[in-house]
């Protein structure tokens, strides 16, 4: 046989390799030498794979950095507006501590009845309040003494 048609063939049975399943792939002494990869090219790829991988990673840092950085200005912006907001309107419980005097708005608060109420619910707030903070039960001295000055001062505005 002349040597261009045993190229040939040699041609032709690669390009069938393929198409038989990979069975000459099975074979690496019967596979073409034009199909192998030079060590070289497979360290180009790869460095460029990784020259990829790289500026991806290092552009997701600076958009993180730049989403942190417009961040801050906004949680302050949000913090502020949530401070500036009335805490009382959220709670049904009175904000602060014992006046100097207690006042009659104060007294009411403390039993938690109007300021206008009758003798009979002030005596009945009095007693519903003490029998839950009275000393002899675990309760607080100072809390009932100032829940025994509200309903005494809110008596003595009755009498009057």
């Amino acid at each position: 046989m002349p040597r261009s048609t045993i190229t040939n063939m040699a041609t032709s049975s690669s390009s069938f390799s393929a198409m038989d399943g990979g069975e000459m792939m099975r074979y690496p002494e019967y596979s073409s030498k034009a199909n192998t990869r030079s060590d070289a090219e497979i360290d180009r790829r790869l460095g460029g794979t990784l020259i990829a991988v790289g500026l991806g990673v290092a552009a997701a840092g600076f958009a993180g950095r730049y989403a942190f950085q417009l961040w801050k200005p906004l949680g302050q912006m949000f913090s502020e507006t949530v401070r500036k907001m009335p805490t009382s309107g959220f709670s049904s419980y009175y904000k602060g501590g014992f006046e100097g005097k207690m006042s009659k708005r104060e007294a009411s608060l403390v039993l938690g009845i109007s300021p206008v109420s009758t003798k009979a619910k002030v005596r009945e707030a009095h007693r519903r309040i003490m029998v839950l903070n009275h000393p002899d039960k675990g309760g607080s001295p100072y809390l009932a003494a100032k829940i025994n000055e509200a309903k005494d001062l809110l008596e003595k505005d009755l009498r009057r």
